[in-house]
């Protein structure tokens, strides 16, 4: 078992594990009432009009009849709105369920009506889409819309969520929140493929930042005077992690809507952008774009990066392009903030570790365990398990899945790996075999389901290959039905409308079986490295 080293580095004045969002809140409005605290679309949102809006959005909630432990859904891109109404919650003790905008009307029908949300914000944009399963929804009762437009599509006065909550007190709240609160609930699927909302809790947004004060380590730190680029989505562990995480050092949080290479290259210089976190083909895309070169990004201090690997190519590119600190992490929607962090000191040419995914953060255990349960030796590989006191609280209404992922206080993390003699943990597989395109989580029985559901398809297996643009690219293995036919195009064209676009398989290969161990369950590996033997 692996512990985090003590080193020495200065100190920064920053809440501690004890404090809560509305603290946080309460607190910069206090403290530095002027400082921007969300710049998006060129829009500024200072943190004390951060502070009272989401105070009389939290009144306006709590007179629909909202309070603790309620779910309040919110279908939209990332905006100023977004994180008013994750504030907003977290001061009446309700609990945000953010919507993947990406989703169908059917993936967003199951994560309404399995966190039994009973008000949702949603976008103007994805108004057809919430209409299309209101009325299967019966626990919902009340819709928000953020930003009412008029015909000619501008912003129509007296509409949208200011207008919502304009006539209540900015008062703050007499809620008292407390650091194991559950505060959002993001959903990710497992293995099954089936959406599952990850609780986390007011604690999962402060534990990290004070363990490394702590430790005198700065491997990702956020600091006052900090302006964080938050390019991920917010419905995401990353995106909404990223932003909270500057959000309580009381920087300022540069919002995209939705990640463009050119638009993030543009805001990087207008605004002195310090850090980011991006996935490897987010900086391929920014590091190719026209005229990125050093002089773009001398503002730049420290690029974390994850969520899929990085070739040693592209991070010499990095390196040169975007000439700052970079960081990798490991971290999941249930370990609720950055788990392993590969520092800083080890991304330089000639560097041995480089392979590894790092060091357990500060406050933070890893062990590997084997089939038995006990604990392997360094070499040995086997299921990857963190102890981290950011993590979930669990599953929402999934007793059983979350016994079977949080045992005791350590998380079962589904990945495959082995810690090496200093204690460097190192990535084999991933035992639930998820793909990650751009940063972006698919899980393969989610879409096996759906091609399953083609009446010409007898099987199927999904996996993920090595792309060089986006990480990972989707390829499916289907085994077709005795006399029936079908073409990569029919089976595409099926999937539209069920799964979203990201998650189709760009590739279909027909074969007339599936490896399956003694149990019946596919060998996804053994498909995958089927299908990248060179032919």
């Amino acid at each position: 078992m692996t512990t985090a080293p003590k080193t020495t580095a200065p100190r920064t004045t920053a809440p501690n594990a004890n404090w809560t969002l509305t603290h946080t809140s309460r607190a910069h409005a206090g403290s530095r009432p002027d400082h921007a605290a969300i710049i998006c679309e060129d829009r500024v949102t200072t943190y004390t009009k951060l502070h009272r809006d989401s105070n009389r959005a939290a009144h306006a909630l709590r007179a629909q009849g909202v309070g603790r432990g309620d779910r309040v859904a919110y279908l939209g891109r990332e905006s100023e709105n977004y994180y008013l109404v994750i504030l907003a919650c977290a001061k009446v003790g309700a609990v945000l369920v953010p919507v993947n905008w990406r989703l169908t009307p059917y993936e967003v029908d199951h994560i309404l009506r399995d966190s039994g949300a009973s008000l949702v914000f949603v976008d103007d944009e994805f108004w057809d889409t919430l209409e299309k399963v209101r009325p299967q929804l019966p626990a919902l009762h009340t819709v928000i819309r953020t930003d009412g437009m008029d015909s000619d599509g501008e912003p129509a006065r007296g509409t949208g969520l200011p207008a919502w909550y304009a006539d209540r007190p900015d008062t703050d709240l007499a809620q008292a929140a407390e650091p194991d609160d559950a505060v959002v609930q993001i959903y990710t699927s497992g293995t099954t493929g089936l959406p599952k909302g990850a609780v986390l809790a007011h604690r999962s947004f402060f534990t990290l930042p004070a363990a490394m004060r702590e430790h005198g380590v700065a491997w990702i730190d956020w600091l006052p005077d900090d302006i964080s680029l938050i390019s991920l989505p917010g419905f995401g562990i990353a995106g909404i992690g990223w932003f909270m995480h500057t959000f309580n050092a009381g920087g300022t949080s540069v919002v995209m809507p939705q990640f463009d290479p050119q638009e993030a290259v543009r805001l990087i210089r207008t605004y002195g952008v310090t850090t980011t976190f991006a996935a490897p083909a987010m900086l391929q895309a920014m590091a190719a774009e026209r005229g990125a070169g050093p002089e773009a990004f001398t503002s730049l201090r420290k690029i974390a990066y994850g969520a899929a690997p990085m070739s040693e190519t592209l991070l010499k590119r990095c390196l040169e392009t975007f000439a700052c600190e970079f960081a990798q992490i490991y971290a999941s929607t249930e370990t609720g903030s950055v788990a392993v962090c590969l520092p800083p000191e080890a991304h330089h040419p000639g560097s041995t570790v480089l392979e590894s995914v790092g060091l357990p953060c500060p406050g933070n255990e890893i062990k590997v365990i084997g089939p038995d349960g006990a604990e392997l030796p360094p070499g040995a590989i086997g299921q990857i398990c963190v102890r981290a006191p950011s993590r979930m609280l669990g599953y929402w209404n999934l007793p059983e899945a979350t016994g079977r992922t949080l045992v005791g206080e350590w998380l079962y993390m589904g990945d495959a790996g082995y810690l090496d003699e200093h204690g460097y943990l190192h990535l084999c597989d991933r035992m639930n075999d998820t793909i990650i395109v751009a940063g972006q989580n698919i899980y393969p029985a989610e879409v096996e389901k759906a091609l399953a559901a083609h009446p010409s398809v007898a099987d199927a297996a999904v996996v993920g290959l090595p792309d060089q643009q986006w990480g990972e690219a989707v390829h499916a293995c289907v085994v077709l039905r005795p006399g029936a036919r079908a073409t990569p195009r029919e089976l595409l064209l099926s999937l539209r409308g069920h799964l979203a676009d990201y998650k189709i398989p760009g590739a279909y290969h027909f074969v007339e079986t599936l490896p399956r161990n003694p149990t019946g369950k596919i060998l996804r590996r053994a498909v995958r490295e089927e299908l990248a033997r060179p032919l």
